[in-house]
């Protein structure tokens, strides 16, 4: 429903993709991190956008499709007031060249990277060339890489014009409740690099608790003070909730009942607007990439 004062709803991260199958074969070993769906179009997001309330969504091509952003783009180019999208890329530093004309592509805004367990490309040396040319060419990086903070603070004062946003507030994948956030201190010490943002996505997957997930309340207000609410962006990775689509936002407003109207417009979607540089119809501003925008 509409939230007053709130002229923009923005989701920061959902999946779209298409069957496996042989003329589109997923990547090997893809049924092991795919969400239950077996297909989920654009067509079904924006059904549950209008039902909820949401007005813009950002798509993250999901890792068990392989190195394709074409549904992804496809989706912005259709309808480029409702999507953006943050692309795969190959973790090859000699392709670094091709990120020149990155966001030439219609509704191309930067890059998203899913970092698994025995991965090693954040560890120095491995992709030091992606991450230059991304702060060369104004393209902001998102991380799914739980248990990797360090390395990400050591990229983010490498490369302070590179904006970074923590996907999922670094917890680790299948940790529900209180081991789902022992690592939340050492999220919030990141706060005083000013390129690096957080994603408060997926948080109902992280505990057993029916809505409203008060588990996950504590960690986001924790958060949320640390990096203030223009570097947290609310986001859902939808077809991976135990819940709606309504649920995963009134959430927000259960766990925040104290955030002001102008700081919820930045969490729920202005300040993912500017981060990302997606013009946000509300008339947000864009914070310089490499500056704080805590007030």
């Amino acid at each position: 429903m509409p939230r007053p004062g709130i002229a923009c709803i923005t989701d920061a991260q959902v999946h779209l993709w298409e069957a496996d199958r042989p003329d589109r074969p997923w990547a090997p070993g893809g049924h092991a991190n795919a969400h239950p769906l077996p297909a989920f179009s654009a067509a079904e997001l924006l059904a549950e956008m209008d039902a909820a309330g949401i007005d813009r969504v950002v798509i993250v091509p999901p890792s068990w499709e392989g190195e394709r952003n074409d549904l992804a783009l496809a989706a912005a180019a259709a309808h480029p007031a409702r999507f953006a999208v943050m692309g795969r890329f190959p973790i090859d530093p000699a392709r670094a060249g091709e990120l020149a004309g990155w966001r030439a592509r219609p509704g191309m805004l930067g890059l998203r990277f899913v970092h698994r367990a025995g991965q090693d490309f954040l560890d120095p040396g491995i992709a030091d060339g992606i991450w230059a040319a991304a702060e060369r060419h104004g393209l902001p990086v998102m991380l799914s890489a739980p248990s990797q903070l360090a390395n990400i603070a050591r990229i983010a004062r490498a490369h302070p014009g590179l904006r970074i946003v923590i996907d999922h507030m670094a917890i680790p994948r299948e940790a529900q409740d209180a081991p789902a956030f022992a690592h939340i201190p050492a999220l919030c010490a990141l706060a005083a690099l000013p390129n690096i943002a957080v994603k408060a996505s997926a948080l109902p997957r992280f505990t057993a608790a029916p809505f409203p997930f008060t588990p996950v309340h504590a960690p986001l207000r924790r958060v949320v003070a640390a990096f203030g609410p223009r570097r947290v962006f609310w986001g859902t990775d939808l077809t991976g909730l135990p819940c709606s689509y309504a649920e995963a936002l009134d959430f927000i407003d259960a766990a925040l009942p104290d955030l002001g109207t102008e700081d919820r417009a930045w969490l729920l979607g202005r300040g993912i607007a500017a981060w990302l540089g997606w013009p946000d119809p509300s008339g947000g501003l864009a914070p310089r990439a490499g500056t704080s925008s805590r007030p």
